[in-house]
């Protein structure tokens, strides 16, 4: 039983894709300043694309890393602001063999102390990692925040998961009750959309109708509990959400007062 909740936190937690290396770094890449920080003895990546002294902060989501930003990028450029992303743990040019968002939370602290963006963009767990932070660390700094294709109840996600191994009951229950030994966090009570009822910043979020990673209706959850907020559903852009004219909405979005 140990050993296969082990197995399952292992699979729960490594991903299988997502790295990167600095000899084959992709192109979308090359045209930017690299800065490495540390948490808990881990390196972790972070690329800026310089401008003006207000800061866009982008967070890709699982088995991905900040290359995933590739088609975006061109929208955001043009507005002059610094643009900083970061990979997430275990992703991208990030040390480490597990990745979490509340580890991925703990990297934008880092980042937000040395810079203080103004705007977060996070796709899928990257904008859970958002809300985790934003709930924990209430930042008053942050004055937008862009969710894509984000998770909001960390346990369907845990349910989810089990279905898909077939996992039993048991072995469930020692995995939630591991997280929590190891993050002091009760899968029950993270909830993205119920943190975001006190978060005092402008939120666009974006949910495809036919995701099939993260179901519409947790975008919707955030929709509903977050009091400034713009919600666009989409037909037919899936989990990655990439379209020329949602980010024209996005660009419009940063530069709107």
């Amino acid at each position: 039983m140990e050993k296969a909740k082990n197995k399952a936190y292992q699979l729960f937690s490594q991903p299988r894709k997502g790295q990167l290396t600095k000899e084959l770094l992709p192109k979308t890449l090359q045209d930017a300043t690299l800065e490495t920080f540390q948490y808990n003895n881990e390196n972790f990546q972070t690329y800026i694309w310089q401008g003006n002294e207000e800061i866009i902060l982008l967070m890709h989501g699982w088995e991905s890393n900040t290359s995933r930003w590739k088609k975006l990028l061109p929208y955001l450029k043009p507005l002059g602001k610094t643009i900083i992303a970061i990979d997430a743990p275990a992703h991208g040019l990030s040390e480490g063999k597990e990745f979490n968002a509340p580890k991925y939370a703990e990297f934008l602290k880092i980042v937000t102390q040395k810079y203080q963006p103004k705007i977060l963009i996070g796709h899928s767990v990257g904008g859970a990692a958002i809300a985790f932070y934003l709930n924990k660390y209430k930042n008053p700094a942050i004055k937008k925040v862009i969710l894509l294709g984000a998770p909001s109840d960390f346990k369907l996600l845990s349910d989810n998961f089990v279905k898909l191994l077939s996992l039993n009951h048991k072995i469930q229950a020692q995995l939630e009750a591991y997280y929590f030994q190891k993050f002091n966090i009760n899968l029950n009570e993270f909830s993205g959309h119920k943190f975001a009822e006190n978060f005092p910043q402008k939120a666009f979020i974006v949910h495809d109708i036919h995701d099939k990673v993260v179901l519409i209706d947790e975008g919707r959850k955030y929709a509903s509990a977050w009091k400034n907020a713009t919600f666009i559903e989409t037909n037919g852009l899936g989990h990655s959400l990439n379209d020329p004219h949602l980010y024209q909405q996005i660009s419009d979005f940063i530069q709107k007062a």
